[in-house]
């Protein structure tokens, strides 16, 4: 399974969420798959869905999910540390780790040879990591929202990327939406 897979078996799960995708082309398919307002699509700032997300967390209390890649987990490593000494147990973050940069031409990361996000993760005091195979995913995704617990996700999914097209909506209107669907 490719991380568009593994987008279209969560879209029900994650519907009725608040979500921050990443950037480039995980925000694309998801946008394809299955848009919604609830959905923020981060259209030009690797690395950030993942401290958005939890901000969003902290300051209210729906349950919000971030999905982000493994290369920009890498290259805000900032984040995982944040995350386990702010904890915000209506959050989940799901990293999709395809072990390649995929929206800039799929170049593999460090995830892909020795480093695991999933060690980082609990080295940096996260304490509810779990790793998956993406066949997994939804199932691991749900138990986690019904924990009502933070959790870490780190997704194991093969690199590869389908043809999406670009996102026409303006940014202002999809940070509206958004806006919109975390007041409700």
């Amino acid at each position: 399974m490719i991380r568009s897979d593994v987008l279209r078996d969560i879209a029900p799960v994650i519907r009725d969420h608040l979500v921050v995708c990443n950037i480039g082309l995980p925000s694309q398919e998801l946008h394809l798959l299955d848009d919604q307002p609830t959905n923020f699509y981060m259209l030009g700032t690797m690395g950030l869905s993942s401290s958005i997300g939890l901000g969003l967390a902290l300051a209210q209390g729906k349950k919000v999910i971030s999905i982000d890649g493994d290369g920009s987990v890498l290259t805000n490593f900032g984040t995982l540390p944040t995350i386990a000494n702010n904890v915000a147990d209506n959050y989940i973050l799901l990293i999709i780790d395809n072990g390649s940069y995929g929206s800039t031409g799929d170049q593999p990361t460090y995830a892909g040879k020795k480093t695991s996000l999933t060690a980082v993760a609990r080295a940096c005091g996260c304490e509810t990591v779990i790793e998956c195979q993406a066949s997994e995913t939804k199932e691991v995704l749900e138990k986690a929202l019904a924990s009502n617990k933070m959790t870490i996700i780190v997704c194991k999914c093969e690199s590869g990327n389908i043809k999406v097209p670009v996102i026409t909506m303006d940014p202002v209107v999809i940070r509206d939406r958004f806006m919109k669907a975390v007041q409700a």
